[in-house]
């Protein structure tokens, strides 16, 4: 070790915000440090940005450090954990160690997605310990809504951090492995300088109901339903699944997987054999000759997705599958924040087809796979850190789980945010710089910021449309022939019952004819002219300001 060697923690994503998660260490002198990154994610786009498929974070950062980034750990397969590899790892060309759920999912979703980044995955896994520049990983097993999620371990010669990734502690799961609190405690009993953990339920009192309960839940649900039986649920979730299916099975019912996604993750889980002791599932063109009573349909669509088998459903879009009057839908998950109006759209549709909605409000038919103050408390007791570093979670999860472990007796827990260069040794823990961080857009095949991608236009689109002028002069100035007016997106009529067209027309002809014809030779005066005077009639008669565009032609 030399005499300047630093230890840093730098997130580029995920902390002061839910999703995206991307998280860097540094260790050696500031000039020259080596960096591991841990998860690589993406968060969803809302409905202020229209037309972005997925929101990145900016490496830009990593751009200049190149050549010091060691390797990638992915701590799990979900979205906001592993969902920006894809795009992100051709510029950067380093080893990736993930388990091997994790590289069946990033090869299926590089298949589907019809990707051309070939990723090298070097496995790693519950146990396994792996040396990657100055740092030496152990991945410890912990429960979470996904199969094989790891915390790890990241040992320096100034100490060691635990990274916990997402946890839980569930001691009746569908699916392990089962969260390792022997190995925690053997962690922290060798001594742990600082402690990075998962905030999502940290404003959430007690203890997360057990995967056991849940599937009782459900189980009760289907045996008392007289009609088919649908549950929404996450993809990944595939310790529910097989939840599920071993409910219908005892209720002696059919099982239907509806959704690309959901069939996707279905297949990873059977590769590696996590799906065996299962009846197979029944094909879609199947369903409409199974009674009533004898289906159960596992889908996609609990986030009210407008394309998911769920929201099609409550459409009646789907050729071989319908739900009818008496039929039931369980919500078998919890709406992610944003998503509240899209998931009650759906309710609506199903209810209004005569189908009954169950949700966790009504019965415990989902559980998160994240930690409550009390698990929280438990992490503290085993690994018994110097630092506590609150990350996963917007401020309020950070704040809270902030004042818990100084309630707890962690005497040191700074305030970190996205793109603070945080030093956790030598010397007392401090932010000692920031880092350029953000987001980057992936919008169809592209990848750009907010201007390269056009996003702010396109969002001033939405709101007042388009108006496109074309104008040809003669060589005297005149008009030669009537101008074209094409507007995109305004009214069709004026207050009056004039023509939206006709009014903008005569703004047109109105522009150029008040400018002397000796002065129309200045091409540019005349364009401004009109496109001042095609916004200000517009705002006069409609009370907003297209955005307009002119093309002016002499010949």
């Amino acid at each position: 070790m030399a005499k300047n060697d630093e230890l840093v923690f730098l997130p580029l994503g995920g902390v002061g915000e839910i999703g995206m998660n991307l998280a860097l260490y540094g260790y050696g002198p500031p000039s020259n440090r080596q960096w591991i990154m841990v998860d690589c994610g993406v968060t969803f786009a809302g409905p202020d940005l229209p037309g972005v498929d997925l929101v990145l974070p900016d490496l830009r950062f990593l751009k200049s450090q190149k050549k010091n980034l060691k390797g990638i750990i992915i701590t799990h397969a979900h979205e906001d954990h592993y969902g920006a590899l894809n795009d992100l790892w051709p510029g950067l060309n380093v080893p990736v160690y993930a388990s091997g759920f994790t590289a069946g999912m990033l090869e299926a979703k590089r298949d589907y997605e019809g990707s051309r980044a070939e990723i090298p995955i070097t496995p790693f896994k519950q146990g396994d310990r792996i040396n990657v520049g100055p740092f030496e990983i152990e991945a410890i097993g912990v429960n979470h809504s996904i199969p094989e999620p790891m915390s790890l371990v990241i040992r320096t010669p100034l100490g060691n951090v635990v990274h916990t990734g997402d946890w839980k502690i569930d001691h009746n799961p569908s699916l392990g492995p089962m969260t390792d609190e022997a190995r925690f405690r053997a962690v922290g009993d060798e001594g742990v300088l600082a402690l990075l953990c998962d905030s999502t339920n940290a404003m959430r009192d007690g203890v997360s109901p057990s995967e056991e309960a849940v599937s009782e839940g459900l189980r009760k649900i289907i045996e008392a339903a007289e009609g088919r039986v649908a549950i929404t649920t996450f993809s990944s979730n595939v310790g529910r699944i097989r939840s599920i299916a071993q409910a219908a099975e005892a209720a002696g019912r059919e099982v239907l997987l509806l959704g690309s996604s959901l069939k996707r993750v279905t297949a990873v889980a059977e590769d590696i054999g996590i799906m065996q002791g299962l009846r197979p599932f029944i094909a879609e063109d199947e369903y409409g000759f199974i009674p009533r009573d004898k289906v159960v349909v596992i889908l996609t669509g609990s986030q009210g997705e407008p394309r998911a088998a769920l929201a099609k459903l409550s459409r009646d879009e789907m050729r071989n599958v319908a739900l009818t009057s008496g039929d039931t839908v369980v919500f078998s998950s919890r709406a992610i924040p944003g998503n509240e109006k899209a998931i009650q759209d759906i309710k609506n549709g199903l209810v209004e087809q005569g189908v009954h909605i169950v949700t966790d409000a009504e019965a415990l038919v989902h559980v998160s796979g994240h930690p409550r103050r009390n698990e929280l408390l438990k992490m503290y007791e085993w690994t018994r850190p110097e630092i506590l570093v609150p990350v996963h979670g917007e401020a309020a999860h950070l704040v809270a789980q902030a004042e818990l472990g100084l309630q707890a007796g962690i005497k040191t827990v700074p305030r970190v945010r996205n793109g603070d260069i945080l030093r956790l040794a030598p010397g007392p823990a401090e932010v000692i710089d920031q880092a350029p961080f953000g987001r980057v857009y992936k919008d169809g095949r592209l990848l750009g910021d907010m201007e390269e991608m056009g996003i702010g236009d396109r969002k001033k689109l939405s709101y007042v449309g388009h108006v496109a002028v074309n104008v040809v002069l003669d060589s005297r100035f005149d008009f030669l022939g009537d101008p074209d007016v094409v507007p995109i997106g305004l009214p069709e009529y004026d207050f009056e019952g004039e023509a939206m067209e006709d009014t903008l027309y005569d703004a047109v002809l109105g522009a150029v004819e008040s400018i002397p014809r000796s002065r129309r030779k200045d091409l540019g005066t005349v364009r401004e002219a009109i496109r001042r005077a095609v916004r200000s009639t517009a705002n006069e008669v409609w009370g907003k300001k297209p955005v307009v565009t002119v093309f002016l032609t002499k010949v």
